[in-house]
């Protein structure tokens, strides 16, 4: 979407369909560009050119680009992220890296310390950090973080695989989804509602927009289900901007400024 806080344009809910696809990573970023103290950081980035580590990136991004345009690259790999190593010791039919064979469109990112593959496909993004040393055409590797819970994490590890195994470079001309989740839709409510509210709303208003005008009509009154509804989005998508995009992220807590 066009930069929210700029044009307080947060009444059309179409505005926000996207957010309905958006995995861990690309939540905690729709959520960290609206604030107000990293929008500062961005202005005077040049000033400070690491402020980036302690929003938990490498390096600042533009807050006006929403999740389809931004590629933050975080400090802390999520369980989402593949890695692509080379092959030492490949078998005779070892599968070889193809970049141009990736669908989707690509982006390569270096982040100060490795390069950055991000290829986004149908509402999705895939994350692959290429090692050093790796080019089109040679058996490659995946890698996964050791971790307390590997069962956890090779779960989404194959998650990842799978779509890439199953993947063309032939877009199709029509694609069809499932009904949006619960989680999906409370993310979708919850930044409409934090952007209304960095707009100067009420609470009442925030419900109209989101909710129509006649459902408030209906139940708006101090104890009202719709209006405790209404309040627990403003503290949520609050709670989420200032630090609680963290956990969507998969990141440590903050570093001390």
């Amino acid at each position: 979407m066009a930069d929210s806080l700029a044009t307080n344009h947060w009444h059309p809910p179409a505005a926000y369909l996207y957010i309905l696809h958006l995995d861990g990573p690309t939540l905690a970023w729709e959520y960290l560009r609206r604030n107000p103290d990293y929008r500062l950081d961005w202005l005077r980035r040049h000033r400070h050119p690491d402020a980036g580590h302690h929003w938990g990136l490498h390096l600042l991004e533009a807050p006006a680009l929403d999740a389809r345009d931004a590629h933050p690259i975080w400090l802390s790999d999520h369980d989402t992220v593949v890695q692509l190593h080379l092959d030492a010791d490949p078998l005779p039919d070892a599968a070889a890296f193809a970049f141009w064979h990736i669908p989707g469109r690509k982006y390569l990112i270096h982040d100060g310390k490795r390069l950055v593959l991000v290829a986004q496909r149908l509402g999705c993004a895939m994350r692959l950090v290429l090692a050093p040393g790796l080019e089109d055409g040679m058996a490659f590797l995946y890698a996964i973080r050791a971790s307390a819970t590997p069962s956890a994490r090779y779960r989404v590890f194959a998650a990842t695989l799978d779509a890439l195994a199953a993947a063309t470079n032939i877009m199709p001309v029509a694609t069809t989804r499932s009904r949006p989740t619960p989680t999906a839709l409370l993310e979708l409510h919850t930044l409409q509602a934090l952007d209304a509210t960095l707009a100067g709303a009420s609470l009442r208003e925030v419900a109209e927009g989101l909710f129509g005008v006649d459902a408030v009509v209906a139940d708006w009154h101090a104890d009202s289900a719709l209006r405790a509804r209404v309040r627990r989005l403003v503290r949520r998508g609050d709670a989420l901007m200032r630090g609680g995009y963290r956990r969507l992220a998969q990141l440590p807590a903050p570093l001390a400024r």
